[in-house]
């Protein structure tokens, strides 16, 4: 079938003007609406995973009150092992009791500061009080006692050893030491 040159002209400009408003109407209003139909999709996504996420909190709420009481209790013990009071009174009897049974002698405690900043730390929420003291021992009763203070109460620490040969007085102990250290530990925050 032949059509005309002007039937032809028309069906191509019919054609044209069909695929100029399906094509605007793509762009226009479709494309657009598509665009927001993925963008609600990501937004409901985002939505879906807060409320998994709060979800999963809610579920495990019990087990974080647990953990927070065992790490409270926790601390509660720790802090039974921190300074209170009278400071230095706190010290001499701390290292006194520590000492029974590593054979050292400390004669001398050296008045110590007042409670600090913890320098190591900062906005660290507890003080630090040192004691120097210094005696005689044994090099493995000295080694011994330092290894277990240190093992023992994670809140203090000993600074500064200094050993030397110790004043040979009798021959059975010409093999003790001289010692000097420093003990700092952490301060409750309620004495302060």
């Amino acid at each position: 079938m032949k059509l005309s040159k002007e039937k032809r002209n028309q069906f191509l400009m019919v054609a044209l003007l069909t695929s100029g408003v399906l094509a605007g109407l793509y762009f226009g209003l479709i494309r657009s609406q598509q665009q927001g139909l993925t963008e609600l999709n990501d937004s409901r996504a985002t939505a879906r995973d807060k409320l998994d996420l709060v979800r999963q909190a809610i579920h495990n709420q019990q087990l974080i009150e647990t953990e927070l009481d065992q790490q409270n209790k926790l601390l509660a013990t720790q802090e039974e092992d921190m300074a209170a009071g009278d400071l230095y009174l706190w010290m001499i009897n701390f290292i006194t009791r520590f000492n029974t049974g590593y054979g050292l002698n400390i004669p001398q405690f050296d008045k110590g500061g007042d409670s600090t900043e913890v320098k190591l730390l900062t906005k660290f929420p507890y003080k630090q009080v040192t004691v120097p003291i210094s005696g005689t021992g044994y090099y493995h009763d000295i080694g011994r006692f330092v290894a277990d203070f240190e093992n023992r109460f994670p809140g203090s620490r000993v600074l500064n050893l200094d050993l030397q040969p110790g004043p040979v007085q009798v021959r059975e102990e010409r093999e003790k030491l001289s010692f000097k250290m420093e003990i700092v530990t952490l301060v409750k925050s309620s004495s302060m």
